[in-house]
């Protein structure tokens, strides 16, 4: 088969299709011929040499895919060669073939086609667990999600009306911000113009957010705790704003304020299963009720990897962006 691999850390160019050996699904695994993968943060980081996979996951970029069934390995119950699903990977999507532990995967949702299945895993898994299964996010509070237009973005804002939660967003064009209204979102904060604690402060009659989705990290430690609602919750899924801030510990006590950060690539199997469970029990039925859809900003052939990490890099996409198996460009 073919994939991208990365024999030298780099740039984009450093993204290099090549022929490599066919995977083998072990015990609880099942081997997925990839229809498409999508990419995600985490796989720029890998390029770039700063984000290792885990031991004993593919060594080649791609956290989801979606894809059939080409074959079981022991112990696997419950699916099928010819089943059309998506999966939630430690790596290996950006290839003709991936194998996938059988409790990562997930059948394509109603209403979804498979191309576009696989811009759903990650997300999904990353939403659920974060703002609902840690934050408790419930109905009649207010989400505040950074990065509105991205594929995590635009999943929160989703699943939060679904839920019947305000959403607030941040973004940095007014462009971004139409999407993301497009999707639900009642709040819409321009943080190249705006000042996101006074505008969600302004919106919730000086209450604050109770949830906050936060891909930033260090940069928004301070303005996220000073935004959080009385008994909020902030959890952290990313350190696009760096890794190191100052945190008042009296801010946090006076609003009796938590603090989570989670990252799911590392994760054991089991809580990944776990995870996986969950978002086919609670988030898989809203697709066939139309409350939610894949956001996807455009699809490349997977041989040309390097573009579709220079859109990302570039920012200027919304929601998803998704490579193309040759065989099904």
């Amino acid at each position: 088969m073919h994939a991208i691999t990365i024999p030298e850390p780099g740039g984009p160019e450093a993204l290099v299709w090549d022929e490599v050996p066919d995977p083998v699904p072990g015990e609880g695994e099942v081997l997925v011929e990839v229809a498409a993968g999508a990419v995600n943060r985490a796989d720029i980081l890998q390029r770039q040499g700063f984000y290792e996979p885990p031991p004993g996951a593919s060594p080649y970029p791609g956290l989801e895919c979606s894809g059939r069934i080409a074959g079981i390995g022991t112990g696997v119950s419950g699916w099928n060669v010819g089943d059309e699903v998506c999966a939630l990977l430690s790596g290996g999507g950006y290839a003709e073939k991936v194998a996938v532990p059988a409790g990562q995967l997930l059948p394509v949702p109603d209403g979804v086609g498979l191309t576009q299945a696989a811009a759903l895993p990650e997300v999904a898994c990353t939403v659920w667990s974060n703002v609902f299964m840690v934050a408790h996010l419930r109905p009649g509070e207010t989400l505040l999600v950074h990065g509105g237009s991205s594929g995590i973005g635009t999943m929160a804002i989703q699943l939060a009306k679904a839920v019947g939660a305000r959403v607030a967003v941040t973004a940095g064009t007014k462009e971004k911000l139409q999407r993301c209204a497009e999707l639900g979102a009642d709040i819409l904060v321009n943080y190249r113009e705006q000042d996101f604690v006074e505008e969600v402060r302004k919106a919730t009659d000086g209450a604050g957010a109770d949830v906050i989705l936060d891909n930033m990290g260090a940069k928004y430690l301070e303005r996220n705790v000073k935004a959080l609602a009385v008994n909020g919750r902030l959890a952290i899924i990313g350190m696009q704003g760096g890794v190191k801030g100052e945190l008042n510990i009296g801010a946090l006590l006076a609003k009796r304020a938590a603090i989570s950060a989670t990252s799911l690539r590392a994760r054991p199997l089991e809580e990944k299963a776990a995870i996986v469970a969950a978002v086919r029990e609670h988030v898989w039925p809203l697709f066939t009720g139309g409350h939610l859809r894949p956001v996807v900003d455009r699809e490349l052939p997977m041989p040309d990897a390097a573009a579709a990490h220079r859109v990302v890099e570039e920012s200027g996409h919304v929601g998803k962006v998704l490579l193309i198996a040759p065989k099904t460009a």
